[in-house]
């Protein structure tokens, strides 16, 4: 959705550069006629008994008119602006013997509502927009809006304008406008979204997002930014819940069946900081015992030593002695400081032995409730590929999904100690590289569908783990 308006700055600039380079090279003749008209009005208008006359701004007016509708900034740069001051000057001074509007006057009125009136200001303003005065672009260009409330351009490129200088509040009223009046472009509800999200518009950003959903059903940017928005805004059950209705509705829509899938990944996920913790607190617990008992024995050691050299010096006070005695002194300080830290952590382990119970439930639950919403991914990723398995997205979620369980089998080898390794670790290293391999044709069938870095940097990591494990020697165990 960003892309969409990098394009349309890139428009509004070249629109600038092309209005400018016409006026310059196109036609001297005719830039050199409107500068002569430009002097004309000038000079009239510094006429006192000329500038009384309803028919000199008339004059005035359409010169600053043709001159802006045509481009030819560089004669004057707001030359939409001055022609609309002098229709507005006509007005004022064109009145009939009752005081209503003369003929001049509704001649003005009916040209400040002239889609040539609403040229002029876009020009000024794409003009403005190219030299990067921004403020006056959008100024300009909302003009351009106001003469013609049906043209969806005019306030499209406003909200661009209004961007540039970070005035939010003018970008959404414009973009707003834009689908007011009947603009199709997707993406830039996306963009809307965007912005009302950016000052906390919840509600604001999804309604737009359904609006530009059901314009594009099959964009995946609105969608992806809905469920970002869900996520992001703990809005988790309703998130289910609303692509559950459209699955509904539409079974066969991979992109709903996919993106419910993300939905499940999400929620999954957020509970395995926890789970980690709850592990690791479980796995300390048990260690640290060891780890004090190990450190003490070393402050034994280093006592026993300090003993020794000390009686060998009273015997013979060698330099040498004395230097080794030192540095075990040394590092004996350095150990009572490792055997506090063990102390404090065994304290700790004692005072969460009590609650270890209700951890060790805890995390039971919490693993349970994870498999059981890991199901349900998996679940609608199957959906989606029997819908269409030549989905590049449900090919390469689904592979994601295989390797990241591989991940967290290879975690819990890699947490045991040598005992329990011995046991039955090499088993569990072949159930691990099975699982990297089932991962494997998926990864294939996406670089097949689209051949791009986001598959083919996970796809050789994975060929690169699945090589060690053949190197090892490790006979891969595929299971489901």
């Amino acid at each position: 959705m960003k892309q969409v308006f990098v394009i349309l700055v890139a428009c509004l600039l070249s629109l600038g550069a092309h209005a400018q380079q016409a006026a310059a090279t196109g036609d001297a003749v005719a830039m050199d006629t409107f500068k002569k008209e430009k002097e004309k009005s000038d000079k009239d208008i510094a006429d006192a008994k000329s500038a009384a006359k309803a028919s000199t701004w008339m004059d005035r007016a359409k010169t600053y008119q043709n001159i802006a509708s045509s481009g030819y900034i560089k004669v004057d740069s707001a030359a939409a602006t001055m022609a609309y001051e002098a229709f507005k000057k006509v007005i004022e001074l064109d009145k009939d013997k009752k005081g209503g509007p003369g003929k001049l006057a509704k001649e003005a009125e009916e040209a400040l509502k002239a889609p040539v009136m609403a040229t002029a200001f876009m020009q000024q303003g794409v003009a403005k927009f190219q030299s990067k005065n921004y403020a006056d672009a959008m100024k300009s260009m909302a003009m351009a809006g106001e003469i013609n409330p049906k043209d969806t351009l005019a306030p499209l490129y406003t909200a661009i304008a209004a961007q540039q200088i970070k005035d939010n509040v003018v970008a959404k009223t414009q973009l707003e406008k834009y689908i007011a009046g009947g603009g199709k472009d997707a993406a830039i509800y996306g963009s809307l979204a965007m912005l009302y999200r950016g000052d906390n518009e919840i509600d604001k950003a999804l309604s737009t997002l359904d609006k530009g959903i059901a314009l594009a059903p099959t964009n995946k940017d609105l969608a992806n930014e809905k469920i970002n928005i869900m996520l992001t805004t703990n809005r988790m059950e309703e998130a289910i819940t609303g692509m559950k209705q459209m699955i509904e509705k539409d079974p066969t829509n991979v992109t709903n069946l996919v993106n419910l899938s993300i939905v499940y990944h999400n929620v999954a996920d957020k509970s395995t900081d926890e789970i980690r913790k709850l592990e690791g607190d479980s796995k300390k617990g048990g260690n640290t015992a060891k780890q004090l008992a190990d450190a003490k024995s070393i402050v034994d050691a280093y006592n026993s030593e300090i003993a020794r050299l000390s009686a060998s010096i009273k015997k013979t006070p060698k330099p040498e002695l004395k230097r080794q005695l030192a540095d075990v002194q040394k590092k004996l300080a350095e150990q009572k400081v490792e055997v506090a830290k063990f102390e404090a952590a065994s304290k700790e382990a004692a005072a969460n032995a009590a609650n270890a119970g209700a951890s060790e439930k805890r995390l039971a639950e919490l693993k349970q409730k994870q498999n059981e919403i890991k199901g349900l991914e998996k679940q609608y990723l199957e959906k989606a590929l029997a819908v269409d398995p030549n989905n590049y997205d449900a090919n390469f979620n689904m592979a994601v999904f295989v390797f990241n369980d591989g991940v967290e089998m290879k975690r819990g080898v890699d947490r045991m100690d040598m005992a329990e390794y011995s046991k039955n670790g090499k088993e569990l290293d072949g159930k691990v590289c099975g699982k990297f391999k089932q991962a494997l044709p998926y990864f294939l069938k996406a670089k097949s569908i689209k051949d791009e870095a986001d598959v083919n940097e996970p796809l050789t990591n994975l060929q690169n783990i699945l090589k060690q494990y053949e190197e090892k020697k490790i006979v891969c165990i595929e299971s489901k």
